[in-house]
């Protein structure tokens, strides 16, 4: 759950910002750290919650057991394709290599307009500043196009974050970036 309060507190803060626009949650199914307080607090508000888990990791016994539509699935890769196919959008929270690994890989899915969804960044306590920076850096040194940079949307708080989500309109622009155009 990270080392800090605000982590757990944005994810409660997030699930009563779902809650109250009547939005549901579709995530990894566990039990344990920042998606599972996510998870409960939108129990708490009776919101819709899909837990989508592969089978090894419901073996390690970290599925969240209170859910009603938990999805066990084969492989890491099934589950993500499950999860973009149920979800109207992506928000990543503070978190490690899994959460920058699936993130990244949906943000991606963007770009190559595999889908056209919102996907966000809750920056919780400048969590993601170095990783923003990354990015506007790849954009300074001509590897990702400034309209692909805008793909990523980003807040440090929920509702501001669900308001992006709300008026994102997707673009349509080529991800290659070739010589003539640099």
């Amino acid at each position: 759950m990270g080392d800090r309060p605000a982590y757990r507190q944005a994810a409660v803060e997030l699930a009563g910002a779902l809650a109250r626009r009547g939005l549901g949650l579709v995530y990894g199914g566990a039990r344990v750290g920042l998606m599972g307080v996510l998870a409960d607090a939108m129990l708490q508000h009776r919101g819709e919650v899909i837990g989508v888990i592969p089978k090894a990791l419901l073996d390690l016994e970290i599925a969240h057991a209170g859910l009603a539509d938990l999805r066990v699935v084969g492989s890491m890769h099934e589950r993500k394709a499950i999860m973009v196919e149920l979800a109207d959008g992506f928000i990543a929270m503070p978190g490690g290599y899994g959460t920058l690994e699936e993130f990244c890989e949906v943000l991606t899915w963007a770009q190559l307009g595999l889908h056209r969804k919102p996907c966000g960044l809750l920056d919780v306590d400048s969590y993601f500043d170095p990783l923003l920076a990354q990015f506007d850096g790849a954009v300074s040194a001509g590897f990702l196009r400034p309209e692909n940079r805008a793909l990523l949307l980003t807040a440090n708080d929920p509702d501001a974050l669900l308001d992006l989500f709300a008026s994102y309109k997707p673009i349509s622009v080529p991800k290659w970036i070739t010589p003539a155009q640099t």
